[in-house]
């Protein structure tokens, strides 16, 4: 058996006691420097044995072999070094593209303890060749978000629930990492009846330049939704109308616009199954069915929709 040089183990001085202990512990049996935990540097566990008689580490019995070495039930003294060094990195898996994931689940609460084992484990991936890093932090560990900013992470996109870091290993590689979310999906719906009449609606709340305007029922679709649903969705929302989808007949790419987001528009033909307009008091001002429709722009808002005798106010 291979003899094992205690004073591979490093521990950082600042590491927190609960780690400490259970670095301790592993060597039961094991007469420890007292400078060991106190020095700036490495430190060597003695290897005096307090009897001749075999040691025991959880019930393990610890015995000196001939070549100064220790063995533990055939396991290795350096393997149980190895378990504890596991106990000061952060919990990840590999991603298919070479990097890795923290698990959020396992992440400590204390900052000074997350400082230290995400110091470690970013050497470890480093020497590792890991490229990408994702860390995901919860709302209610907040607290760590700008540790991990002073390591090197940068943000990448929040949710209600959390935000995501990355971080690019590789010093002399270009980040691959995939960017946020580009684009907002919206939809219009052109609700066409038999009479060829158009259903419009005003908005309660807009910008200045559009108080009056006449426009398509829009808004934008829900995670994971359809866009055809989406237009029937919102047709219904705003005005009480059901309807069925027919085709997309237009769409629009506009660029910078909230958040400097790009904007995607569909307006879809819809056919209505029923006439009945019941408003959403929330967002809508007023509705109706009219057939004094000029044109449809980009935005959905329709001009010309102001004399129609025929017209239902609501």
């Amino acid at each position: 058996m291979d003899s094992v040089s205690l004073s591979e183990v490093t521990v950082m001085r600042r590491t927190h006691l609960g780690f400490m202990h259970s670095f301790r512990q592993p060597f039961s049996g094991v007469t420890i420097s007292p400078k060991f935990c106190h020095s700036k540097g490495s430190r060597a566990i003695s290897s005096n044995i307090s009897s001749p008689k075999s040691q025991f580490v959880y019930g393990e019995s610890l015995g000196a072999t001939a070549d100064s070495g220790y063995k533990m039930n055939e396991v290795t003294l350096k393997n149980r070094i190895s378990s504890v060094k596991e106990r000061l990195l952060l919990d990840a898996f590999d991603d298919e593209y070479g990097g890795v994931v923290v698990d959020h689940g396992k992440l400590p609460s204390n900052p000074t303890v997350f400082t230290s084992m995400l110091r470690n484990s970013l050497s470890d991936w480093r020497r590792e060749g890991k490229k990408g890093v994702w860390l995901k932090l919860p709302v209610e560990q907040s607290e760590l978000v700008p540790v991990a900013v002073k390591e090197g992470f940068e943000y990448h996109h929040a949710e209600k629930g959390y935000v995501m870091l990355t971080y690019w290993i590789p010093e002399e590689e270009p980040c691959m990492l995939p960017g946020n979310a580009s684009h907002q999906v919206g939809v219009g719906g052109f609700v066409l009846n038999q009479y060829k009449e158009v259903l419009v609606v005003q908005e309660k709340y807009c910008t200045s330049s559009n108080t009056g305007l006449w426009k398509l029922p829009t808004g934008f679709i829900n995670e994971s939704e359809e866009i055809f649903s989406g237009a029937v969705r919102e047709v219904k929302e705003e005005t009480g109308v059901d309807t069925d989808f027919l085709e997309v007949i237009a769409f629009r790419h506009a660029h910078n616009v909230a958040f400097e987001k790009s904007d995607l528009f569909f307006i879809c033909m819809l056919k209505p199954l029923s006439d009945k307009i019941i408003i959403d008091n929330l967002e809508i001002k007023a509705a109706k069915i009219t057939c004094d429709v000029v044109s449809v722009d980009a935005f959905g808002g329709v001009c010309g929709a102001t004399n129609d005798k025929r017209r239902q106010n609501v």
